[in-house]
């Protein structure tokens, strides 16, 4: 996310590093080095992934520490990592999409609001909300199978879901037994909801950061910060790092809150089975609908929000491993570093 700006502290100003936009970018260095960053950053919170996964799919609740120490017993360290190379596979073009959807949308509406009279802050925090809605639409025509497959996977030893789950053996048979059961659409099982999920979510999630980067500025004035000689404050790399992964674990909080009942439906959308069709004698999926039924006969609407604390946990640090990852990234890779320090 861009950071520039400059908010008064007294008389004087804080000066952040300019933005780097989409124009600035190196795009063969960009999308290589983020492949091998977000890649390193995937497999370190995937664990968390399935724990979550496994909740929302349960039709009884287990804490999650007790949940963890099953898993161990019973499936080893290699539980915690069913459907990684799927999903390591996938989210490479899938990530590639995100940044190149997110960085050239932020650019073109920044400009935009610009033109319109908008305040820098108000323009900074349309450009990115709109920015991470188009960058989660495009993201999904790859994320979605990945999804369907790498969370069959995920739930794969659980022990807890009956009948309704199939058994797999790695992410190409799952591939393949999908596309032999229900066709193509099998794999994009639960995608209209996957867009109500995560487009929203991560609209709100970047329009939120924006907002809470702001505010986190505005509050430390010009604490960690040294004078420069513009008769302002410049702020150490530390203290650049450190507002950035609150911000984010601040607006990880409220998307998912906001979006946690979407995204457990969307989970049993692609995971659970309904039965047999009778007409076809292929597995069906379950209806919106009935998904949402099933869950508040099983808990109620707090059904809705089973992981949320795994979830929560996983967006907040992934987030915040995310952005100064992110930012990191956008440094290495402009095409003249001169000024970004």
């Amino acid at each position: 996310m861009s950071v520039s700006m400059a908010e008064d502290n007294s008389t004087s100003k804080i000066h952040l590093p300019a933005d780097i936009d989409w124009e600035m970018l190196d795009k063969s260095k960009f999308f290589f080095l983020g492949a091998a960053l977000f890649s390193g950053v995937s497999g370190t919170l995937y664990p968390i992934v399935v724990l979550k996964t496994r909740r929302q799919v349960m039709s009884t609740q287990i804490p999650c520490l007790k949940m963890a120490g099953s898993m161990l017993r019973n499936e080893g360290y290699r539980g915690f990592y069913r459907g990684f190379g799927t999903s390591l596979t996938g989210t490479i073009p899938a990530r590639a999409l995100y940044m190149g959807a997110l960085e050239m949308t932020k650019s073109n509406v920044g400009n935009v609001t610009d033109q319109l009279g908008f305040s820098e802050a108000s323009g900074s925090s349309i450009a990115n909300a709109i920015a991470g809605l188009s960058a989660a639409m495009a993201a999904q025509l790859v994320w979605t199978p990945v999804d369907v497959v790498s969370q069959r996977l995920m739930v794969q030893g659980s022990g807890n879901c009956g009948n309704s789950l199939k058994c797999y053996n790695g992410g190409v048979d799952a591939f393949r037994k999908i596309i032999c059961s229900d066709g193509l659409r099998g794999l994009y099982r639960g995608f209209g909801i996957s867009i109500l999920t995560y487009a929203p979510s991560n609209a709100v999630w970047w329009g939120s950061y924006s907002i809470a980067h702001r505010v986190i500025w505005d509050s430390i004035g010009g604490c960690f910060c040294k004078k420069d000689e513009k008769n302002g404050y410049r702020p150490n790399g530390m203290a650049m790092v450190a507002v950035q992964g609150l911000s984010a674990a601040m607006a990880s909080g409220v998307s998912a809150l906001v979006t946690m009942p979407l995204d457990t439906v969307k989970t049993r959308l692609q995971v659970l089975d309904d039965g047999w069709n009778n007409s076809s004698g292929s597995r069906r999926g379950p209806s919106v609908l009935q998904t949402v039924r099933n869950l508040v006969k099983e808990g109620g609407f707090s059904a809705c929000y089973r992981g949320l604390g795994p979830r929560w946990a996983s967006m907040s640090m992934s987030a915040t491993t995310m952005i100064t990852t992110y930012e990191f990234l956008k440094k290495l890779s402009t095409k003249n570093q001169d000024g970004f320090v």
